[in-house]
């Protein structure tokens, strides 16, 4: 194996009476169970299709899926904080009927709704906000006793990308993480994943930046970190393209990212991304 990487670490995560073992990469297939999500919106609206889609998540290998209930792209506005909860607890509930042996992460950036999924079934609290936007987000996924991911953000998805005025990107995302864990365990906190946050209140050019240097996050922390890149705009720009002209571009970045240490991927496009999984296992055995 390369020692230059922390691919083949033997962590495992605790995700309610499931054990999630890090030996290799996981990938987390997205559900975006709303109307204006960038990419699938509109797609999992129904029982019927929301159904299909994680069971198509889970034959195609992926291990998580990860449940949404409101866009976050660039310039869009939260839901209300009430709308939310009702959006994702029959949907969290269908799920975990349908399939009760899956891993169900959720998005949610409050406490409140954060509360709701995991009473109706949820493993994970996956955070894009990183506990800024509800100042009882940490001390719930303490007492939750859930894995949480802390992503980095600056701002709300509505003006984030007017936020995007960094001194040293690099040095800042590792301050941002150092201070925030510190926190999280001193509350209790057990599992932790970190998300580097891309296309949230950065250009293009600092996605760039922080991909080229995920090795070094990945050395500095030793929390799993989760990379989601999967059809976005630091893609599709480069490439003069659109979404739906991204998964190839999606693919290379996932391969960096899987050499550079990652142990989560976040995808669109799961049966791609696990043949990818697959070979870079291979590469580093």
């Amino acid at each position: 194996m390369n020692k230059d990487t922390n691919f083949s670490s033997d962590k495992t995560i605790c995700c309610g009476k499931k054990l999630l073992t890090l030996s290799e990469p996981v990938v987390m297939g997205i559900l975006n169970c709303t109307v204006d999500s960038f990419f699938d919106g509109g797609r999992y609206t129904s029982e019927t299709a929301i159904v299909e889609r994680a069971n198509t998540i889970l034959e195609q290998g992926g291990k998580i899926i990860d449940i949404g209930a409101v866009s976050s792209k660039p310039g869009a506005q939260l839901l209300p904080i009430d709308v939310e909860k009702e959006r994702l607890k029959p949907i969290v509930t269908l799920l975990r009927r349908e399939f009760p042996d899956a891993i169900l992460s959720v998005d949610t950036c409050w406490a409140e709704v954060a509360k709701v999924v995991v009473d109706c079934g949820a493993d994970i609290i996956n955070d894009i906000s990183g506990g800024q936007f509800d100042e009882e987000m940490f001390s719930t996924v303490a007492d939750l006793q859930v894995p949480y991911v802390l992503m980095h953000t600056k701002g709300k998805p509505i003006d984030m990308q007017q936020n995007t005025n960094y001194s040293n990107i690099v040095e800042e995302l590792i301050m941002y993480f150092s201070e925030k864990l510190n926190l999280l365990y001193r509350l209790g906190v057990k599992d932790v994943i970190i998300d580097l946050g891309f296309g949230f209140a950065k250009t293009m050019e600092q996605n760039y930046e922080l991909m080229k240097s995920i090795k070094d996050f990945s050395h500095f922390f030793k929390e799993p970190m989760l990379v989601g890149v999967s059809r976005k705009s630091m893609i599709y720009n480069l490439l003069d393209t659109d979404a739906n002209g991204a998964l190839n571009g999606t693919t290379v970045l996932n391969t960096y990212a899987l050499l550079g240490g990652a142990k989560f991927i976040r995808v669109h496009d799961v049966k791609e991304a696990v043949e990818c999984v697959k070979i870079v296992s291979k590469l580093n055995k």
